[in-house]
C-alpha cells in the first residue's frame, strides 16, 4: 500500500510551482516575453495615444520606439515588488485617465503582516483584484495572490503579466471529477498555507463575472476552499473561520463590458444557455474594461468573518448579506430601477445616453443590470425587517 504524502509546509514548496506565481529570480524572463507581444505593443500605444495609434504608420514608427522604451525602463526591474510599483503607477494613471474616482473603504482596520482570504463580487477580469490591490497598497499594506481562471492563460504575454503579479491558476477546464478534486485539493492547500504564512488572497465569489448584476456566492468556491480543513480533518466551520475571511463589496458606476455582457446573456438566452465564445475574447474583455469610462468606484471592506457559519451555504449568505449591503447605489441603478431620488437631470441624461448607445435588443438586459444591486439592497433590508429603502 502506498503512503500517504505528509502535508506540505509552505506555499513556496516547488510542489505549487505548476500553479504559482512567478517568483523574483523569473522576473527578468517574463517581463522578456511580455516585451516581445506585438499585441502588448499595440495595446499601450491604443491606450497611451488613441489617436496616434489609429494611423498605420505613426503606429509602425510608434511601435518599436515603445519596444525599447520598456526595454530600458524594465532592464532595472528584478523583483516582484518593483514590478507591482509600475503596476500601481499604471493604475493610478488608469483610475485618473477612466474613472471619477475611486474610493477605499475598511482597509484601515486590517493588520500589517496578517494574512487575509478577500472574497469580494466579481465585475471585472483584472479590475476588481486590481483595485483591492490599490486599497492595501495606499494603506501600507502588502498586495494579495489572485486567483485566476486557466481559460486566461491562452496567450503567452498575459499569463506572464498575471504571474508577475502575483496570480496563481485556478484549473477549470480538467473534465475528469477525480482530476478536479485533485486538482482543487491542492489549490486549497496552497490557499491556505498563504494566509497561514502572512500572505494575503484574493478570489472571486463565484466562477466567472455577474453578467446580469446579480452578485451571489457561490457555494461550489467555499466547498473548494475548505477542502483542505477536510484533509486536516477540521470542520468547515473551524478551518474557514482560520482563513481571516474578508468580505468586499466592488462598486462600479459604469461598466465597460456591459453591452457585451448583455450580449452573452441574450445569447445564451436565445439559444439553450449555450455561448461560443471567441478565442481572445477574454483579452479583449479586459482591455474594454481598463480602457473604457467608469465613472465612480468604491471598494468597500468588512470585517473579518469569524463566525455565524457551520456550512458553505450559511456562509455564502454572510458573505452575500454584507456586499448587497455594501455595494454603493449610484445613480445608474436608481434609474434603472425606477427610484431615481435625488438623481441629477445629467446624471439622468448621461445614464440615457448611454443606454441609448447600445443595441436596442440590449437595452432591457443592460436596464436590468444596473437595476440589480438596488433589488438586491432592498431584498437585503426587507430579511432585516428595516423595509425596502
Amino acid at each position: 500500500m502506498a503512503l500517504k504524502s505528509a502535508p506540505l509546509q509552505s506555499s513556496d514548496d516547488p510542489a505549487f510551482d505548476d500553479i504559482g506565481p512567478c517568483r523574483d529570480r523569473d522576473v527578468q524572463e517574463q517581463l522578456q516575453c511580455i516585451i516581445s507581444d506585438r499585441t502588448v505593443i499595440s495595446s499601450i500605444l491604443r491606450f497611451r495615444y488613441p489617436l496616434l495609434s489609429k494611423s498605420r504608420l505613426c503606429s509602425l514608427i510608434l511601435g518599436p520606439l515603445v519596444k525599447r522604451l520598456l526595454m530600458r525602463k524594465e532592464a532595472s526591474v528584478r523583483t516582484i515588488a518593483q514590478f507591482q510599483q509600475q503596476v500601481a503607477d499604471f493604475m493610478e494613471h488608469v483610475i485618473s485617465a477612466t474613472t471619477d474616482g475611486v474610493t477605499y473603504e475598511g482597509f484601515d482596520e486590517l493588520e500589517k503582516g496578517k494574512g487575509y482570504l478577500f472574497i469580494s463580487n466579481h465585475r471585472d477580469i483584472s479590475l476588481d483584484p486590481a483595485f483591492i490591490d490599490m486599497a492595501l497598497f495606499t494603506h501600507g499594506l502588502d498586495t494579495v495572490r489572485i486567483a485566476i481562471g486557466d481559460n486566461l492563460l491562452r496567450i503567452p504575454a498575459a499569463t506572464s503579466l498575471m504571474r508577475l503579479n502575483k496570480s496563481f491558476i485556478v484549473r477549470r477546464s480538467l473534465s475528469s471529477p477525480r482530476e478536479k478534486l485533485k486538482a482543487f485539493t491542492h489549490l486549497s492547500e496552497y490557499i491556505g498555507l498563504s494566509v497561514a504564512e502572512g500572505h494575503s488572497v484574493w478570489i472571486a465569489q463565484r466562477e466567472g463575472r455577474a453578467k446580469d448584476g446579480n452578485d451571489r456566492t457561490e457555494d461550489a468556491v467555499l466547498k473548494m476552499i475548505g477542502l483542505n480543513g477536510r484533509t486536516r480533518r477540521q470542520s468547515f466551520g473551524d478551518y474557514m473561520k482560520g482563513l481571516n475571511i474578508v468580505p468586499v463589496a466592488i462598486s462600479y458606476e459604469y461598466d465597460p463590458n456591459d453591452e457585451a455582457k448583455a450580449r452573452e446573456l441574450c445569447e445564451r438566452a436565445a439559444h439553450g444557455g449555450e455561448y461560443h465564445k471567441e478565442e481572445f475574447e477574454d483579452i479583449e474583455t479586459i482591455t474594454r474594461g481598463i480602457r473604457g469610462e467608469k465613472g465612480r468606484i468604491c471598494v468597500r471592506a468588512g470585517e473579518v468573518i469569524s463566525g455565524g457559519f457551520e456550512t458553505p451555504e450559511e456562509l455564502a449568505a454572510i458573505i452575500d448579506t454584507f456586499i448587497w449591503s455594501n455595494y454603493e447605489i449610484f445613480p445608474p441603478s436608481k434609474i434603472a430601477a425606477g427610484e431615481d431620488e435625488g438623481v441629477s437631470d445629467a446624471e439622468r441624461a448621461r445614464f440615457e445616453s448611454r443606454l441609448s448607445s447600445c443595441p436596442e435588443e440590449l437595452r432591457e438586459q443592460v436596464r436590468s443590470m444596473y437595476a440589480a444591486p438596488l433589488k438586491n439592497r432592498r431584498l437585503c433590508l426587507e430579511k432585516r425587517g428595516e423595509g425596502a429603502k
